[in-house]
């Protein structure tokens, strides 16, 4: 009865759903302009820009003896190539949005391991789980904070919980940190031991060696040859490498959560009849939000996740096209009388943000 995973199921569209109506007028948009959903010229340049942005300043680093300071610099520009990289080239080859040939969907997906991440791990906790279930606890991970952060009303209260709209910049710092230093390993062990993901034991053995050589060449290059080869205190490299780190995980954590754990969004529990309320295009429109659709930065930058709304509906088009559709998916819900929730600028989506978990931050009261 539609998606299905862990007992939870969506409802069939039916033909007169929004779900048929609001495809078929995407699917006409790219016939009648006779494009493809995939990657053009644009992307290919963003790409480029992206891996500049990243390796360059390493190169700097490496071989022209910078300062102190100049040295933290390039740390901090590498951390914002390395959350461009994520959010415009990697996530949309994952998706297989990049281009139809699936071997240049696998390789330019593969560029996760140059940024310390991991495409078996990112395949089930984004594109399976965050994904199909947007926002349910217990089944999008992407509201899991270890209980460090409180985003959804049915994860326990602590008191230290009054504090986070105080502390979580510095706790979203540590994503990337966390992903290239225990994340990744506890995923694949949870996932696999679980059987997410649908893996033979073969398989599974194939990944754990990509995990662990992935992950010793990530920090030959990144961490080690750095401390070898520029003229600087080893600790001060150290702090670099965490600076640059801290850089990627503040925008990572923020572009993700201004879609989804905002003021006006909608929190869900696991339904106790394993049966979804709304089908499961309506179930994104009501759990997303767009932000900052206008500011040309951000729309170039983040890669297309502030059409986040877009992004859920049609994960494997490119992001590029998302402008365009934006206009056909905003018609739609109207006339169907559903949701579309977006921020018009970049701080309305900061402040709903803020606004969610200082609410979260209040001790539940019950009865």
């Amino acid at each position: 009865m539609g998606v299905s995973t862990s007992g939870v199921r969506f409802p069939r569209p039916t033909e007169n759903s929004f779900r048929t109506a609001l495809t078929q007028r995407v699917k006409d948009y790219f016939e009648s302009n006779k494009i493809s959903s995939k990657a053009n010229y644009k992307m290919v340049l963003k790409t480029i820009a992206m891996l500049a942005l990243y390796l360059v300043p390493f190169f700097f680093l490496i071989f022209a003896n910078p300062s102190v300071w100049l040295m933290m610099l390039l740390f901090v520009i590498m951390g914002l190539g390395m959350s461009g990289i994520g959010m415009s080239v990697m996530h949309d080859a994952i998706h297989g949005a990049y281009h139809k040939n699936r071997i240049v969907n696998k390789w330019l997906g593969g560029t996760i391991y140059i940024i310390s991440g991991n495409a078996a791990n990112w395949r089930v906790q984004h594109n399976i789980l965050h994904h199909t279930f947007t926002n349910i606890e217990g089944l999008d991970e992407d509201m899991d904070s270890s209980g460090i952060i409180r985003m959804h009303p049915s994860q326990p209260w602590k008191k230290f919980h009054r504090f986070q709209r105080f502390y979580h910049p510095f706790i979203y710092g540590l994503l990337t940190i966390n992903w290239v230093m225990l994340k990744d390993f506890k995923q694949l062990h949870r996932y696999y031991k679980n059987g997410v993901g649908g893996h033979t034991k073969e398989s599974i053995k194939k990944e754990w060696l990509v995990l662990v050589v992935t992950k010793a060449i990530y920090f030959s290059i990144f961490f080690v040859l750095p401390l070898l080869l520029v003229p600087q205190p080893w600790y001060l490299i150290i702090l670099g490498f965490i600076l640059m780190h801290f850089t990627a995980g503040v925008v990572l954590s923020y572009v993700f959560q201004l879609a989804h754990m905002v003021e006006g969004v909608e929190n869900m529990d696991i339904p106790e009849s394993g049966m979804a309320e709304d089908e499961w295009m309506e179930h994104q429109l009501r759990t997303t939000a767009d932000f900052a659709k206008k500011n040309k930065l951000v729309n170039w930058y983040v890669g297309g996740l502030n059409f986040q709304v877009e992004h859920h509906l049609f994960p494997t088009i490119c992001h590029v096209h998302y402008p365009e559709l934006a206009k056909i998916v905003k018609e739609t819900a109207a006339e169907f009388n559903l949701p579309y929730k977006e921020y018009k600028k970049l701080s309305d989506a900061m402040g709903a943000h803020l606004r969610h978990l200082t609410t979260m931050a209040q001790k539940p009261s019950f009865g």
